[in-house]
């Protein structure tokens, strides 16, 4: 594999994984938190219903393992490549 292909490859699945975890935070945060909190309401999450909970505290909790998730992935995608840090 030439270093061109190696690198379209490298940034091909970089731009994926990024654009998977910005669905993930946007289902997560605008879905559940506002256009799916009319459907959630009627569930209970330490006293309170699910739809207010995804809109104050779970969108925070979800994107902050979104952060750590890419972190990981990131390396491991990182030393696949060969572009790790040392």
């Amino acid at each position: 594999m030439s270093d061109k292909e190696a690198s379209n490859a490298y940034w091909k699945a970089n731009v994926r994984l990024i654009l998977w975890s910005l669905l993930i935070w946007a289902v997560v945060s605008f879905g559940f938190g506002i256009l799916l909190r009319p459907m959630l309401s009627g569930i209970a999450v330490g006293g309170t219903d699910l739809g207010f909970w995804f809109a104050q505290q779970g969108s925070i909790l979800v994107f902050l393992a979104l952060i750590f998730f890419y972190a990981w992935r990131m390396n491991k995608l990182d030393a696949e490549h060969g572009v790790g840090e040392e």
